[in-house]
């Protein structure tokens, strides 16, 4: 038998070498897309922290513009196509007056412009923004946050609308301290909240004093969180209550929400009475003698005293400046009109009735061509900006709010209050004698007549969105 060969594989020389660098290649390929993968995934992710940090400045940007525009506020009285330019003034006003003076809109037809406001320098984060008219009543906000070279913008939209007035939830409201004395009683009709009162004063001296048997049988609520209230006399009480109990919570409130006294406009009740010679009171009229006068204007400086018995019809227009004094009898059948300033707290202008008053609401007036478009003019017994109202007599009822700058009750006045007594004045407001006042304030919804409610600008949430431009 012939042996056979048994030759061995040849092993090739390097192979191993080969075949590391291709495991070499792979992974250094892997790890270099690993590593370009991990480098574009931290650029995604500083571009997403540069896109938050700009969406957080217009988030930012859009808390200090809506902390501004919630201060913004005009009178009734503006016209619809006035209102956007007002608000323009307004915010410009109202940065003035905070002291910052750095920041001034731009206003055109259409628009207004706030420019870049710095949020953080060191991160150049910034904000500006755009207020764009879309009609009378809508108003479109665009506010760009920035952070170096990337924006984003938040928008949402504001409607023109009124403020609801509190001031009328009071049976007295007063911007100056209120003092009662004597034997006066402040009670509800219906429920003693009626007769509840709201004092705006913020000095140091006692914002409200009760002394002897006077009481306010609501409870009372006080703007400054620093007021004090004094109580003298055993009697003297609040909401039922007397001493230290009265003058604490829930009798009395401090530091409440400040509450909007409408700003008191007269001129729709001018035209019932125009100053002309057909409705002027002679200056030679006799005002001692029993006497009606229907929708007459008393002029100026005539310090006239109506000592008669005295029926007042329609409109009663008192120009400044004047002293008005009823000492007879008075029948109301209207409307008592000052003609003043509403910041006028001099009392240099005074209406004073000393005698008994009777009164009717003006939907009682006759179905006369003089009193056309009045009956429906209802809530207002007495409006007169600029003038002191004092009351000295008895009263059944008096038809509607008494709004003046500086109110007095003394001796034997009182009687039913057929709305809220507010007193525009920094001065105090007084109340001494007997002025039992007992107010019904029951089915009163509407705003009374001559007072007009605040525009401010009400924020839509739902209108929020992201905009990419």
């Amino acid at each position: 038998m012939t042996p056979s060969d048994n030759h061995p594989h040849r092993i090739r020389k390097g192979s191993a070498m080969i075949l590391s660098l291709i495991f070499l290649v792979m992974f250094s390929a892997l790890a270099a897309a690993m590593a370009t993968r991990s480098g574009v995934n931290v650029q995604v992710a500083e571009n997403h922290r540069k896109l938050g940090r700009a969406r957080a400045s217009a988030e930012s940007g859009l808390g200090i513009v809506r902390y501004w525009m919630d201060k913004v506020a005009m009178s009734g009285t503006t016209a619809t196509n006035q209102r956007f330019q007002a608000l323009a003034t307004s915010l410009a006003t109202e940065l003035t007056d905070a002291g910052i003076t750095n920041i001034m809109p731009y206003y055109t037809s259409n628009t207004i412009s706030l420019p870049a406001i710095s949020l953080n320098s060191a991160e150049g984060q910034s904000f500006t923004a755009v207020l764009t008219r879309i009609d009378d009543d809508n108003i479109q906000l665009d506010v760009t946050g920035h952070y170096g070279p990337i924006s984003r913008t938040i928008r949402s939209d504001y409607a023109f609308g009124t403020r609801a007035s509190t001031v009328f939830d009071y049976g007295v409201a007063s911007k100056g301290q209120v003092s009662l004395s004597g034997n006066v009683e402040l009670e509800g009709v219906n429920i003693q909240i009626e007769s509840n009162a709201y004092i705006e004063y913020d000095g140091w001296d006692p914002a409200l004093s009760i002394i002897g048997n006077s009481h306010i049988a609501g409870h009372v609520k006080l703007a400054s969180s620093h007021a004090q209230v004094d109580l003298q006399g055993g009697q003297a009480g609040i909401g039922g209550v007397t001493g230290e109990e009265a003058t604490q919570p829930p009798y009395t409130e401090y530091g409440v929400p400040p509450t909007e006294f409408p700003e008191m406009v007269t001129d729709e009740f001018a035209s019932y009475a125009p100053a002309d010679e057909a409705h002027y009171l002679p200056l030679d009229a006799d005002t001692s003698a029993d006497a009606t006068f229907e929708n007459i204007r008393i002029p100026a400086g005539m310090n006239p005293t109506f000592s008669g018995h005295t029926t007042l019809k329609g409109v009663i227009w008192v120009e400044t400046p004047n002293v008005v004094t009823f000492t007879g009898t008075s029948d109301v059948t209207g409307i008592i009109i000052g003609d003043g300033e509403q910041t006028d707290d001099s009392g240099d202008n005074r209406i004073s009735f000393q005698g008994n008053v009777n009164s009717s609401p003006v939907s009682e007036l006759p179905q006369e061509e003089a009193f056309a478009g009045l009956h429906d003019k209802i809530g207002t017994f007495l409006i007169a900006p600029g003038f002191h109202v004092s009351f000295g007599g008895s009263f059944d009822a008096l038809s509607g709010a008494i709004a003046a700058n500086g109110i007095e009750f003394f001796g034997n006045a009182g009687g039913t209050i057929n709305g809220s007594i507010i007193n525009y004045s920094d001065n105090e407001m007084v109340l001494s004698g007997n002025s039992d006042l007992y107010f019904n304030r029951s089915g009163l919804s509407e705003v009374p007549a001559g007072f007009v409610p605040e525009i401010v600008l009400h924020y839509d949430p739902t209108s929020y969105s992201e905009v990419i431009l």
